[in-house]
Parts: structure tokens; sequence; C-alpha cells
């Protein structure tokens, strides 16, 4: 049993998952102070304020805080934007680039769901090869 369990602790991608799953922890804390420290205070420069939280609106004595959601739809297009510009524009730039250098064609748009489904039934539809 114990022997069992080794064996799928030090399987690869056990192994892999765990220091992804380190990493990513780490990796919020530099994009949120990313967010927090720099991009926030951006926006603060340009709308002239930095905390919507108190912006609210009250019908038949219910209070609406529309402001808190601001500031988390803010805060999530500032992550999504981070990420994409800082981590996956120039991760897919490496990529293509490491292509061109191994003389490979460019990487082709992956087919939608449509055209797969597709692909799978023309396939079906074809006889198989007669032996």
């Amino acid at each position: 049993m114990l022997k069992g369990f080794k064996a799928f602790i030090m399987r690869g991608n056990v192994v892999d998952l765990a220091v992804a799953f380190v990493m990513g922890a780490a990796f919020v804390a530099v994009v949120t102070s990313l967010v927090t420290d720099l991009l926030t205070p951006l926006i603060a420069a340009i709308f002239g304020k930095q905390d919507f939280s108190a912006l609210t609106f009250t019908v038949n004595h219910s209070t609406f805080r529309y402001g808190a959601f601001i500031n988390a739809l803010i805060a999530f297009v500032l992550i999504a934007a981070a990420l994409y510009f800082f981590v996956v524009a120039p991760l897919n730039h490496l990529a293509e680039r490491k292509r061109r250098k191994a003389g490979l064609p460019p990487a082709e748009e992956p087919l939608t769901e449509v055209e797969l489904l597709t692909e799978m039934r023309d396939l079906l539809r074809t006889p198989p090869p007669r032996v």
C-alpha cells in the first residue's frame, strides 16, 4: 500500500501540479501588487477616485452598494489585462519565435467544436478500408 502511494506521489504530473500550485500562489501576490500598487493608482490619477466602494443607492430602505461591484470589476479587468500583457502575450511571442527558429510553420488556429464534430462525422461516414 505504501509502495503504491510513493509511486503515485512521485509521478511527474503530481509533482508538476504541486509546483504549479505553489508558483501560482506566489504569482497571485505579484499580480495583486501590480494591480493594487501600480494600476489602481493610475486609474485614480485619471478618474480622480481610487475607491468606489462608498457609491450606493437606496430603494425601499434597501441599500445597493454598486461601488463595491465596480471595484471588483475594475480589479478583474486590470488583473486580466496584466496577465495577458505581461504573461500570455510575451510567452506566445517566445513560442512563435522558437517555432520560426526551428523552421516550423506558424501554429495553426485550433479547430472549433463545430469543425471538430463535422470532421468526426465525416470520418464515421466513410466506410473502413477493406483488407
